[in-house]
């Protein structure tokens, strides 16, 4: 149980990371390699300590990580994290088209049934 509720709470802080478009986009500039934070943060208009909170943010929910090098600090994409959320996507929509399969083929029934009934005199 403790386990199923740890998941869901990592899973639950990974979506929220991905919530916001500016960790959205450190993410995808971290696709293509690892940067420094500096890096990370020049394209965006906010002051330091608030891009750092940013970074916190995909830290704690395990997207990103970082090491320390002297005095820069540079950040590396984790893609277990976004394993998580893949596979609960995934599942959901497995269960969603199961769904619509289902109801697709009950309205196909539905219609035989109908086009059968008219046709009878």
């Amino acid at each position: 149980m403790a386990n199923r509720k740890e998941a869901a709470a990592r899973l639950d802080g990974v979506f929220a990371a991905l919530g916001d478009p500016t960790r959205r986009a450190v993410l995808e500039r971290l696709a293509r390699g690892a940067a420094s934070v500096s890096e990370l943060a020049q394209p965006f208009d906010m002051a330091l300590p608030s891009f750092v909170k940013h970074l916190g943010v995909l830290e704690d929910c395990g997207l990103v990580r970082s090491r320390k090098e002297g005095r820069v600090r540079t950040c590396e994409l984790s893609p277990r994290a976004l394993t998580l959320a893949e596979g609960w996507l995934t599942a959901q929509r497995t269960l969603w088209e199961r769904r619509s399969d289902a109801m697709a083929a009950f309205a196909e029934e539905l219609h035989r049934k109908e086009t059968r009934a008219t046709r009878r005199p």
